[in-house]
């Protein structure tokens, strides 16, 4: 599943952005992710030369524990204009969510900026790879003939593996990696009982502070009970014993479900309970040995009834129907003649 934030710029950034492009009033404009939206978080303007100036102006606006976006304006320019430096700062210290929210929506930034504007791009953790040296350095690596160093094959790398939302003739699309969040251990003991069949119904949670997975519940739970356990508000992962007959066998399948009940929940618990899904079911079958018989994914309760259960564990076969076969005709010469009106008066004998 490719993941897109939906994040998009507020009018004052768009604005921004326009008075950026057209002008030399801005040497740095800096932008972050507000209220699910690009906003502005601060601008300067141009007093030296853009390498007299660089580190003054942008190393203080990188924060040791949060991601942003900066765009540097050059001095030098191109048949659109004034040619920049996007930065992506992302610390080793913020947050995983951030990082994903900002790595995911960074591709949506260099659209709305106009990318023909925009000479060189850097992706930093530290301020040493962001900072004017650091710029050099990125500089004189991409002129660099190959092999490269240990440092510039970890900046490709991380290259390589940024996250691209945009889709356009020029860009391809690469689908968020998945994040592999911790299990508290109330959950992995609870998947273990589950496994062993001593509870037929166990309920997951992201811990968003905590960066983990963490057990909901494990309520007894027959099928007519399963669709009051998905939240109508929150988005959850649920395991389901389906106990039920099929052809003459009684049969105890696991039913993995992902819940996510759309746009009621935020761009940020959508997009990780939707990373971290494909992680936990790996663990669930590889690690914990738990033989899940059908992955599901629904956005309301209500689906769940007996009879979508059924047809999912055990699709209808499409038997292809054979067209009739219309029958020769004799061999040889046609048949005679057949009257198909009555005759005409005048015609009988």
């Amino acid at each position: 599943m490719s993941h897109q934030t939906g994040i998009q710029a507020g009018n004052d950034v768009k604005g921004i952005f326009a008075d950026a492009r057209s002008g030399d009033r801005y040497r740095v404009l800096k932008i972050v992710i507000e209220d699910e939206q690009l906003a502005p978080g601060c601008t300067r303007h141009a007093s030296m030369q853009w390498d007299q100036e660089y580190d003054s102006l942008v190393l203080p606006l990188l924060e040791d524990d949060l991601p942003c976006y900066i765009l540097y304006r050059l001095d030098s320019m191109n048949n659109q204009g004034y040619e920049w430096i996007f930065l992506a700062w992302s610390p080793d210290q913020s947050p995983i969510r951030h990082k994903m929210l900002y790595a995911g929506t960074r591709a949506t930034l260099k659209k709305e900026f106009g990318g023909g504007h925009i000479k060189d791009e850097l992706f930093g953790t530290t301020t040493d790879e962001v900072c004017l040296s650091g710029y050099k350095k990125y500089l004189t690596s991409q002129a660099a003939p190959l092999p490269l160093t240990a440092a510039e094959e970890e900046l490709r790398r991380i290259k390589l593996n940024a996250v691209q939302t945009d889709i356009s003739i020029d860009t391809k699309q690469q689908t968020l990696q998945g994040v592999a969040f911790p299990m508290h251990g109330d959950a992995v003991e609870a998947l273990e009982l589950f496994r062993d069949k001593k509870v037929n119904y166990v309920q997951l949670e992201i811990d968003f502070e905590k960066e983990l997975i963490k057990l909901s519940n494990t309520d007894p739970t027959d099928l007519r009970d399963l669709p009051k356990r998905i939240p109508k508000d929150a988005a959850r992962y649920h395991f389901f014993l389906y106990k039920h007959s099929h052809e003459g066998d009684y049969l105890e399948s696991t039913v993995f479900i992902y819940s996510m009940p759309g746009y009621k929940c935020s761009i940020k618990e959508r997009m990780l309970y939707s990373s971290c899904k494909n992680p936990l079911v790996d663990m669930a079958e590889n690690n914990l040995q738990i033989e899940i018989e059908k992955k599901l994914e629904i956005d309301n309760g209500d689906e769940l009834t007996g009879d979508f259960l059924y047809d999912e564990v055990h699709p209808k076969q499409h038997v292809h129907k054979q067209a009739f076969a219309k029958p020769r005709g004799p061999a040889g010469k046609r048949g005679g003649n057949r009257i198909t009106r009555p005759p005409a008066k005048g015609e009988e004998d």
